[in-house]
């Protein structure tokens, strides 16, 4: 019986060094071959989950975004946006409390070129979070972005809603202190949905715009049952997918609410829990 097999990036088929072990892209390769499918669904955009899966011999579709944006076969198959005017609504009250943010959208992730200022700012007043990162990880954290085809600075919200059929998926902020604040007044704002793939920051999609979605959108396009479908996660922004998979699996490092609500446990990202996962539960169920 095929299957649709979902599976996170950061913190599930990533290692901690950021990397994809040869056991996760073998079990991977192995129910590919097996006739299942196997797509990646990320919080984080297309372009950086396609850069990610570049480096290995995998390919897969995916749902970038938190589900925002569904890709198979070369094909955009969903695109959930936020409304516009929605948008301003969550750019002002990020500027006013200053936290330094990240817009995803089908042109790009636009990044403000106050952002290093912002950051540096952010580190500041969370000195506990500055005092657990490696050398390497705060000068990646508090570096001005560099524009890519992928990355673009703006200085005014106003120039990116102008571009011509541009859609927004998803705002990601680095947040600790105050963040229970913040999320309280964002969640004064209609049309969104707050969640967070990790402890230092929450992301804001249309209240449609979810993993479950991505999963979803998926199985129908290969004309997989719902039922027949496994999700492997770690975090909150997971859950949509968690619940609306036949299957739902948590990872060995993931938070202790995910794998609580999961229907079975892995191991780790740094024992190959994917591979783990796919072994058990999928080739040799």
């Amino acid at each position: 019986m095929k299957k649709l097999i979902a599976i996170d990036l950061d913190g599930t088929l990533l290692s901690s060094n950021i990397d994809i072990s040869s056991e996760n892209i073998q079990a991977i390769q192995a129910a590919q071959d097996a006739g299942h499918i196997v797509m990646i669904c990320s919080g984080r955009a297309p372009e950086d989950i396609k850069t990610v899966i570049e480096k290995t011999p995998l390919q897969c579709p995916v749902a970038g975004s938190n589900g925002t944006m569904v890709i198979a076969d070369g094909k955009l198959l969903s695109q959930i946006s936020i409304e516009k005017e929605t948008v301003k609504s969550v750019a002002t009250i990020l500027n006013q409390k200053e936290y330094p943010f990240k817009i995803y959208s089908s042109r790009g992730i636009f990044v403000a070129s106050t952002w290093s200022e912002r950051m540096l700012s952010f580190l500041e007043k969370n000195k506990d979070v500055m005092n657990h990162l490696t050398e390497k990880e705060y000068k990646l954290m508090t570096e001005q972005p560099k524009e890519t085809d992928s990355i673009k600075l703006f200085d005014d919200l106003e120039d990116i809603l102008k571009i011509e059929d541009i859609a927004i998926q998803k705002f990601f902020i680095p947040t600790i202190s105050g963040k229970e604040d913040l999320i309280a007044t964002l969640k004064e704002i209609d049309g969104i949905s707050i969640t967070t793939s990790g402890p230092f920051n929450i992301e804001i999609m249309d209240t449609n715009g979810h993993k479950g979605n991505g999963i979803r959108v998926m199985a129908e396009y290969f004309n997989i049952p719902i039922e027949d479908t496994v999700a492997i996660g770690d975090n909150f922004n997971d859950i949509p997918m968690l619940e609306a998979a036949g299957l739902s699996v948590a990872m060995g490092n993931g938070d202790p609410a995910i794998k609580e609500m999961a229907d079975v446990v892995t191991l780790t990202n740094n024992e190959h829990g994917v591979a783990h996962a796919i072994d058990k539960y999928v080739l040799n169920n």
